[in-house]
């Protein structure tokens, strides 16, 4: 696969995931400083529920775009730390994004040695 295909790519899938198909109610139930988890309402998921399926999501588009098993897998992890990372504000969005967009950059790399 060429470089230029693999990164259009990556690109989509997490633009795709990141803002098309992420509902208001995954990117406010992801942050453990969400209103929603501050009554205690054990009914409501917690939001690592929300946090882990958001990131495994990634980590799948990730393995299915790469074919590596090992790229999934620390896709699922690096999401989910620059995702809560944000959610803390400890990054902003922009942050955030260009995070995401370095791991993408880090898997070509890799596939590329």
């Amino acid at each position: 696969m060429q470089v230029l295909e693999l990164a259009f790519q990556l690109l989509v899938a997490h633009a795709v995931l990141d803002f098309v198909l992420q509902p208001d109610i995954m990117a406010a139930a992801k942050n453990p400083q969400s209103e929603l988890h501050a009554d205690g309402n054990r009914e409501f998921p917690a939001w690592f529920y929300w946090m882990g399926s958001h990131s495994l999501g990634h980590g799948g588009a990730v393995y299915l775009i790469t074919g590596s098993l090992l790229l999934g897998l620390l896709e699922v992890f690096l999401h989910a730390v620059i995702d809560y990372s944000k959610c803390s504000k400890r990054t902003s969005l922009a942050q955030d994004q260009a995070l995401h967009l370095l791991c993408k950059a880090g898997y070509i790399g890799f596939l590329l040695l």
